[in-house]
């Protein structure tokens, strides 16, 4: 037998065989001692050849093994069927790859994954395998594990990147979002019931822990595959290089998208960014927040041009421009406005519209409201809660101060405790649980529009003898996602809210619904419509000569919705029976009645506190 026969068979016993690094014909055995075969000791009977170079255990001939020792492989399967082994061995391969590169090359939108985002030559994965490739095998090995964990981290980001442009038309904050998660988690069960959102975060949870470990194991697989063949790999990283060096250079393309990219370092250093001035934002908005026209203003020089008024501020969920300028929705929503300003004129009502610009879209009602109410501009939850942990001065609490108004909110989408109110200066707060409401929720939707407005007649403004009412009122019956939604009924008939139940059965189903956007839509308009109704009949109903409302819309809706469009204009309105109500801001140029016009004003949402208090205060 010769020695190399004998040093092929003790190799195979043992079930491996450790890697030449230096290239030279050196085996290892388990033991760590080595057999140099050399022309020197080569049997004079046997071929006169240099031994092979070294294969992967998935790719040696099988040969027979002593009684007892353990065949490599998953049970010996390897040995006993080599050509299945081999194939499974090179569609692993393969698999590793396309999923490194579509890590790599994955954007981070989904408007913008298309064929040619996934055949071009990412910087980063040229100049990654040349480091494997320089580096020696113990620092090779940990980098490629640290290299496979750190991708999955950016695919996984680049993922709740899709879902956040969905919703909110941005990207995932990575200093200040994390709130959100919560949030949305609470949103799932509210709509789909609590086994909906235990199976949705389980899902999330296994696909997050799947693809680290998937692409950790892919650039390692990839990795011993460059050592194993390291000319090949050496020739094709520099040609890879080249390519993109040129490629650059020209700026060549397929269609609008660039061969050679270098997104994944653009992407992570802007989120380098993005974490730095998340961090430095508190600072900044401590300064903004210091800074307050009306603080040393008395009592009685704040609002004095509404005494007397009852004032409603009321916000209409995801009331946005789209439902206005939108073609699809501009014939519809265009005849309720319309409608509504002539009824109201005809109850003896003027109105007035113009645009805020919201911090917002998609979601986030509470930082618009904050927004609105605080002349800050809250544009994340840090700010929200740095806000309401202050003494900052809000709208309401100014109503408050005066001692003119007695002040009360209408939150039917609070279902549990918010100590946020008392920031706010509401001495009285109406969630879900104290409407009276005994009907089903709409989807998202404790209580509809047109019964929260007659829980509002019935329980504050329709009282006798009381005082001046200042009152913030939030609509949700336009939440997302729109179905099923309530409808308009006769207002004597809404009794407690058991009638409603009828009507939800007569709603849409929103997993129908949400397969088609065009669905979406349609339902969207048909919840704007149905809001700015129920608003415009309790006023055309119980609204008098004392009866001030100013509503608006809190966001857009999703880009579902707005077809992509990244605007965040809401339609905002004042209406008002004593005329000189509307004469304070008859210099702010803005639209005759409920629809504003195309260039009518548009102002940041944070504006409108000091310019509402300095129309009606004494220099208004």
């Amino acid at each position: 037998m010769s020695l190399f026969t004998r040093s092929r068979q003790l190799s195979d016993t043992t079930g491996g065989r450790a890697e030449p690094e230096d290239g030279t014909g050196t085996a290892t055995a388990q033991d760590g001692a080595s057999t140099e075969v050399s022309k020197d000791n080569a049997p004079t009977d046997g071929p006169k050849t240099a031994p092979p170079a070294q294969e992967s255990s998935s790719e040696q001939t099988p040969e027979a093994t002593p009684s007892g020792a353990v065949k490599p492989g998953w049970f010996g399967w390897r040995r006993r069927h080599p050509r299945t082994a081999r194939g499974v061995s090179i569609g692993t391969t393969v698999l590793a790859g396309a999923l490194v590169l579509f890590a790599l090359l994955m954007p981070n939108r989904i408007e913008r994954v298309e064929f040619a985002s996934f055949v071009r030559i990412p910087a980063e994965g040229v100049l990654l395998a040349g480091l494997l490739l320089a580096l020696p095998p113990k620092p090779r090995r940990i980098t490629a594990v640290l290299t496979g964990v750190f991708l999955g981290l950016v695919t996984v980001l680049k993922f709740v990147d899709m879902g956040f442009y969905q919703i909110l038309a941005r990207p995932f904050d990575l200093v200040l979002d994390w709130i959100l998660i919560e949030h949305a988690t609470d949103f799932l069960r509210e709509t789909f019931g609590r086994t909906g959102q235990v199976l949705a975060v389980a899902g999330v949870i296994v696909l997050f822990v799947a693809l680290l470990l998937l692409t950790t194991l892919a650039v390692v697989r990839l990795t011993n595959l460059m050592t194993r063949h390291r000319p090949a790999a050496d020739r094709t990283v520099l040609i890879l290089g080249t390519a993109w060096i040129t490629c650059m250079t020209l700026g060549v393309q397929i269609g609008t998208v660039p061969i050679a990219t270098k997104g994944n370092a653009e992407f992570i250093g802007n989120r380098v960014d993005a974490v730095r001035a998340g961090l430095q934002d508190a600072r900044v908005f401590d300064r903004q927040a210091s800074v307050d026209a009306f603080a040393n203003t008395p009592p009685d020089q704040l609002l004095t041009g509404l005494r007397g008024k009852d004032v409603l501020f009321t916000f209409v969920e995801s009331y946005g421009r789209v439902a206005i300028d939108d073609p699809a929705m501009a014939r519809q929503t265009d005849a309720v406005l319309k409608e509504g300003t002539g009824r109201l004129k005809a109850a003896g009502f003027e109105s007035r519209s113009g645009w805020l610009r919201s911090p917002v879209t998609g979601a986030g009602s509470w930082l618009a409201h904050s927004t609105f109410l605080s002349g800050l501009w809250i544009k994340n939850q840090q700010r929200y809660r740095s806000l309401t942990t202050s003494d900052r001065m809000t709208l309401t609490k100014y109503f408050g101060k005066t001692g003119a108004w007695r002040t009360v909110g209408i939150v039917p989408g609070v279902r549990r405790a918010w100590p946020e109110g008392k920031f706010f200066g509401l001495e009285h707060i109406y969630d879900s649980e104290h409407l009276g409401y005994h009907g089903p929720y709409f989807s998202w939707t404790p209580v509809p529009d047109q019964f929260t407005m007659e829980a509002f007649e019935r329980l504050e403004h329709g009282k006798k003898d009381r005082e001046p009412i200042m009152a913030e009122i939030i609509l949700a019956s336009s939440h997302n996602p729109w179905s099923p939604i309530a409808r308009m009924i006769d207002w004597n008939d809404l009794g407690d809210g058991s009638v409603f139940h009828r009507i939800k059965k007569e709603g849409t189903d929103p997993a129908e619904v949400w397969k088609d956007p065009e669905k979406v839509r349609t339902e969207y308009r048909r919840a704007i419509e149905y809001s700015i109704r129920s608003l415009t009949e309790w006023v055309e109903r119980y609204g008098d000569e004392d009866t001030v409302l100013v509503f608006l819309g809190d966001h857009q809706p999703v880009p579902t919705v707005t077809a992509g469009d990244t605007g965040k204009d809401v339609p905002v309105t004042i209406v008002a029976h004593d005329k000189k109500v509307l004469d304070r801001v008859a210099d702010w140029g803005w639209t005759d009645g409920l629809k504003p016009a195309g260039d009518a004003p548009r102002w940041g949402m944070d504006l409108f506190r000091d310019r509402f208090m300095t129309a009606y205060g004494p220099q208004g």
